[in-house]
């Protein structure tokens, strides 16, 4: 299935049904009075979190729901049924966003997990409720109200505790492959991994962690290089960031070099994001000599002025891996009982997800503006010479090339 992490719709509740005016008709009733039943209430849209869809592709090519209009009232007081409602799933870890006034209208986090985002019209009065004691023959009726109707953004960011980062090829979906039952796309070429994949980590019997493993960056991603930043908001509900370095890498390339870039890019699209704890990881040792691979790692640190947790590992070779899941369990379980233990902390941690949730949902979108500007400038230049050339600018999906 393919994956696809971002959509806009549109949605339309039902309009509620109308009210009618009708009167009592019996033989030998004389006086039967006003019996006009109220119209149906509209369907509303909601959507919902489940945890049996991984993908907003459903989104891609239908973008367009619309919940069923309230039927209308009848006489002998019969109000009329109601539209149904509309329930749209998505994957856990979506965020719904109006595009009209980039207000956040729900971020579903748990399965099951509702929102309402059209509600249906409210159905209207039959001529039942105008009767009065000056008024007994009402022929007083009103419409059903419009459901509301408005545009909205689906954004998916995938829920993990860890994060990988790192170069393409720098054995990312090997390590996840090494330390869990996820079975990522493994070649010797670059962009093998092409979207997020996640993998649950067992560190011991009920100790367990989700770890996200997307596609690797290089430089000047953040100018649109290689995959570009698309994916790098999957990393906006990490806890923690696992940087792997390929200590050796196949297309001849410095190590550290690498290391700076990828800090530099993620810098560069989202500072708060760079503030997360980030882990050091030196991969691919099997792929030195064992007499040198200490002097060749502390170079490597020494040159990154490293002062922070560094681990040495084969992710082919499943050599060390252990020693890193054991620690980012423990890391992961000091912050969760921090925050359950300390209001204060869980406050701070709360106020620095919105920070960072907000900010990279801006370089997100300011990054699609850029590639659209790019590719209209394209365009223009192609058919310089051309009168009738009209520059529509067209909805495109957004695929970073260098």
């Amino acid at each position: 299935m393919r994956f696809v992490d971002e959509a806009v719709i549109t949605v339309e509740a039902g309009d509620g049904g109308n009210g009618v005016a009708s009167f009592r008709r019996e033989k030998f009733v004389p006086f039967g009075g006003p019996d006009g039943g109220d119209g149906g209430r509209g369907g509303s849209i909601y959507i919902q979190a489940d945890d049996n869809t991984s993908t907003l592709v459903d989104y891609r090519y239908t973008r367009k729901f619309r919940a069923e209009r309230g039927k209308n009232g009848a006489g002998a007081n019969c109000t009329g049924r109601g539209g149904e409602d509309v329930v749209l799933y998505v994957p856990v870890g979506t965020t719904v966003v109006d595009t009209e006034s980039g207000d956040i209208i729900g971020d579903l986090i748990e399965s099951g997990q509702r929102v309402l985002v059209a509600g249906g019209g409210e159905g209207g009065l039959g001529n039942t409720h105008f009767k009065s004691s000056t008024n007994r023959a009402p022929r007083k009726c009103t419409t059903g109200v419009k459901g509301e109707y408005r545009e909205i953004r689906l954004e998916l960011k995938v829920l993990a505790d860890v994060g990988l980062l790192g170069m393409p090829n720098a054995g990312k979906s090997t390590f996840i492959r090494a330390v869990s039952a996820a079975k990522p796309k493994v070649a010797d070429y670059p962009f093998t991994t092409m979207v997020p994949n996640l993998g649950v980590v067992d560190a011991d019997r009920h100790r367990s962690f989700v770890m996200a493993d997307i596609p690797g960056l290089i430089e000047g991603a953040a100018e649109g290089a290689g995959l570009g930043i698309r994916f790098l908001k999957h990393l906006a509900r990490t806890r923690i960031l696992l940087h792997i370095v390929d200590v050796q890498p196949i297309d001849g390339s410095d190590p550290v070099h690498n290391a700076k870039a990828i800090l530099r890019e993620l810098e560069k699209f989202s500072p708060t994001l760079a503030q997360l704890p980030v882990v050091l990881v030196l991969n691919k040792l099997d792929q030195l000599p064992e007499d040198s691979r200490e002097e060749w790692c502390e170079h490597i640190l020494n040159e990154l002025n490293w002062d922070g947790p560094v681990f040495k590992t084969s992710g082919l070779l499943s050599e060390g891996t252990k020693d890193v899941v054991y620690y980012l369990m423990d890391q992961i379980e000091q912050q969760r009982e921090r925050e359950i233990e300390d209001p204060e902390y869980a406050a701070q941690v709360k106020a620095f997800r919105e920070q960072l949730e907000a900010e990279t949902r801006e370089q997100t979108i300011a990054a699609k503006e850029a590639y659209r500007a790019m590719r209209r400038a394209q365009r223009l230049a192609d058919h310089e010479d051309d009168e009738d050339f009209d520059d529509d600018d067209d909805e495109v999906e957004v695929i970073y090339v260098r």
